[in-house]
């Protein structure tokens, strides 16, 4: 899901804690802990990648996310959301195309927000979701559907 070898790599690592906002390009992997707002600088192409043990405190605004790791916090996406199984974000996941992976866990809305020719459509929105064995995510509740 990484982007091109030829990117900026930018790592927050274990033990480490960052408090203030971060704009980046290429790539940011965090496994620290970072208290404070992701943005892509000049609205490009990035990946970011929040490790198993990687903390996020604030509002995330990327085009590709792999999360991992705990998110306290929105999320927002114009490309790819990817929740691996150790995954916990507390707040709404704003996404275009999403994975989820069983055990990872959502406390808050997965809110569909496709290209511009389909924003007639109403948003699908969840209230709680968490993925384990034999257990399905809760239907959209959303009217007109």
């Amino acid at each position: 899901m990484g982007l091109s070898s030829s990117t900026s790599t930018t790592l927050i690592s274990k033990n480490t804690e960052v408090v203030g906002d971060v704009h980046f390009t290429g790539e940011l992997h965090i496994e620290g802990t970072l208290r404070g707002n992701i943005f892509v600088k000049d609205g490009g192409d990035a990946f970011l990648d929040i490790a198993e043990s990687g903390v996020v405190e604030g509002q995330i605004t990327v085009s590709r996310v792999r999360i991992n790791g705990h998110v306290v916090g929105d999320v927002h996406s114009n490309k790819h959301v990817e929740l691996a199984a150790k995954a916990e974000v507390e707040g709404n996941v704003h996404y275009h195309l999403i994975e989820m992976v069983k055990g990872s866990q959502v406390n808050g809305s997965l809110v569909y927000s496709g290209e511009a020719s389909n924003k007639k459509k109403p948003a699908k929105s969840f209230s709680k979701v968490e993925l384990s064995s034999g257990a399905a995510a809760q239907a959209p509740s959303s009217s007109g559907s």
